[in-house]
C-alpha cells in the first residue's frame, strides 16, 4: 500500500514503483450500446476516438451525446471482488469495460498517464459503473461492481495494445 497523505485526500498518495507496473489481462470492445461485449487478443487506439471496433470510437455508444469515453479501465481484482460479494457473472465482458488490468490500484491512475504495449493514454475521469449496467445485467450489478470499479483514459499516443502487455503508470509531470 502507498504511504498514506489522507484518507479525504488518497489521491495524493506516494506510490511505490512496483504498485505502478501491473498487466493488461483482457480487451473487450462492443459494436454498439447494449450489444454483448466481445473479447479480442488486440486492438488498435487512435486519440480522438478510443479503441477501434468499440461502440464509442464508432459513435454508437450509449453515453455518446452526454458522456461518451474513449476508453474505460476496471481491475481484475474489483471484478473478482464483484462476484463474491453478487449472484451476477462479470465474466466475458458483463462488467461493460474495455481493458481489464491487474495489480495497479485505480487511485494510482489519478491524474497520470500510462502506457500500455506501445500506447500511451492518459486519465480522464473516475467511471463509476451506473444504472445502465443494472438494466443490462440485473439490478445491484453496479452497487457490486463498486464506485471505485472504472476509470476513463483519453488515447495520448496511437499504437496497439495486446493482452498480457505491461502496463506501466507514469510518473506526474
Amino acid at each position: 500500500m502507498p504511504a498514506r497523505v489522507s484518507l479525504l485526500f488518497r489521491w495524493l498518495n506516494t506510490w511505490r514503483s512496483e504498485e505502478l507496473t501491473g498487466r493488461l489481462d483482457a480487451i473487450y470492445v462492443a459494436a454498439a450500446a447494449g450489444e454483448p461485449m466481445r473479447s479480442v487478443t488486440a486492438c488498435r487506439c487512435e486519440p480522438g476516438q478510443g479503441l477501434i471496433g468499440d461502440r464509442y470510437a464508432a459513435g454508437r455508444g450509449h453515453w455518446r451525446q452526454t458522456d461518451g469515453c474513449e476508453v474505460t479501465l476496471v481491475r481484475t481484482e474489483d471484478i473478482a471482488r464483484a462476484s463474491r460479494r453478487s449472484p451476477v457473472s462479470f465474466d466475458d465482458g458483463r462488467h461493460r469495460r474495455n481493458l481489464v488490468v491487474s495489480n495497479v490500484p485505480i487511485d494510482a491512475y489519478r491524474g497520470r498517464q500510462v502506457r500500455i504495449g506501445s500506447v500511451l493514454l492518459e486519465f480522464h475521469r473516475l467511471r463509476p459503473p451506473c444504472g445502465y449496467l443494472d438494466r443490462l445485467l440485473q439490478p445491484g450489478a453496479a452497487k457490486a461492481l463498486g464506485r471505485a470499479a472504472g476509470i476513463a483514459l483519453r488515447v495520448v499516443e496511437p499504437g496497439e495494445i495486446r493482452c498480457g502487455d505491461p502496463v506501466q503508470v507514469l510518473p506526474k509531470a
